[in-house]
């Protein structure tokens, strides 16, 4: 049961005629992981924490540089050379000192993936590489954990929700990673702000949603953005037959960890 606190604190949305209090007790007992604390990792802690998610795992290796500040809302000027678990934790606890908070500063690797996303009900990926996202993806769907699944650079931004099992999985959508030195990155090209707020925004409304079960997710459908002309574009999408993950004659049986070099541009 709600304390008088709690439904003070969450009365906005404990009002909603869709949410109420059974969908609040949901989200109390539930545990997120959020791989990540960056530009979008930062609004969907943020919201997650304020929305009352009972746990939240933050995973991050780096610490705040001064050229994070232009997104990674979760990260003050004070913040600079500290490990971004902390600056996260810190933000997140004086948002909602009842959630709690548990940090990984480390790198997610083909040896420690699996113990680390055990314990969870929802993964959020919301990094910044192919590596990190196929080894997730392939794990979360071994697993049988839901992915949210978000992405930005320059003006756009594209979100997925995949349910193991039952929706497309991230390979049906690229099988492979790309060739070494044409993946785009925000070094690159790029990236405004607002955009990750959007997409990581998206992203902590599709968790609420699969946690709670209001709604519709955003399963079997990929989502686009446009910043620039302020379009969103819904592509209906399919499970593959020839996948290599969840296709009939799957050829990926267990997870890989690939090394890609991602194209970057110099600055004199």
């Amino acid at each position: 049961m709600l304390d008088q606190n709690q439904v003070l604190r969450y009365s906005r949305q404990l009002i909603l005629n869709e949410f109420g209090y059974e969908a609040q007790e949901k989200l109390l007992k539930s545990k997120v992981l959020v791989v990540g604390a960056g530009g979008l990792g930062s609004p969907v802690l943020y919201y997650l924490a304020a929305a009352g998610v009972g746990t939240l795992g933050v995973v991050d290796f780096d610490v705040v540089g001064i050229s994070n500040l232009q997104r990674q809302v979760l990260h003050f000027t004070d913040d600079l050379g500290r490990k971004k678990v902390d600056s996260a934790e810190e933000k997140l606890k004086k948002v909602n000192p009842d959630v709690k908070i548990v940090k990984y500063p480390c790198r997610l690797n083909i040896d420690n993936i699996e113990e680390i996303i055990g314990e969870y009900d929802v993964v959020i990926d919301a990094v910044d590489n192919f590596p990190a996202r196929f080894l997730i993806s392939d794990c979360c769907y071994f697993m049988k954990k839901p992915l949210i699944e978000g992405a930005s650079v320059g003006f756009d931004g594209i979100l997925m929700t995949i349910i193991p099992g039952v929706t497309p999985c991230y390979r049906c959508l690229y099988p492979m990673p790309p060739q070494d030195g044409v993946v785009p990155t925000c070094s690159d090209t790029g990236i405004m702000g607002m955009i990750t707020g959007t997409i990581g925004s998206l992203q902590a409304l599709e968790a609420i949603k699969v946690i709670t079960g209001i709604g519709e997710t955003l399963s079997g459908r990929i989502l686009t953005f446009d910043g620039l002309g302020l379009n969103f574009r819904e592509i209906k999408w399919s499970k593959k037959k020839n996948c290599p993950l969840c296709g009939e004659n799957p050829t990926v049986k267990e997870l890989v960890e690939y090394e890609i070099k991602c194209k970057l541009k110099t600055f004199e």
